[in-house]
């Protein structure tokens, strides 16, 4: 199973706030795009994968008007 270092940022839909919500964190998966999945289960989510550099993925996720990112970086053993 492959180890990521996953950065994961929520948009604040708050006005006049530019900030936004981000925690790291340390997952195992075969499959980013089910686990991230599987964290928002629920209808209406879509999702936008792009392939980075050294094997990293970003991951965009829509869910019910709320925007979150992201970033898993594959980490070596």
């Amino acid at each position: 199973m492959a180890r990521y270092e996953v950065v994961r940022e929520i948009g604040n839909l708050c006005s006049r706030n530019q900030m936004r919500d981000v925690f790291f964190s340390e997952v195992e998966t075969d499959d980013p795009e089910a686990y991230v999945r599987g964290l928002l289960a629920g209808d209406g989510v879509t999702l936008e994968t792009t392939p980075g550099a050294g094997g990293s993925l970003d991951i965009r996720v829509s869910s019910r008007g709320m925007f979150q990112k992201f970033l898993f970086t594959p980490l070596g053993e």
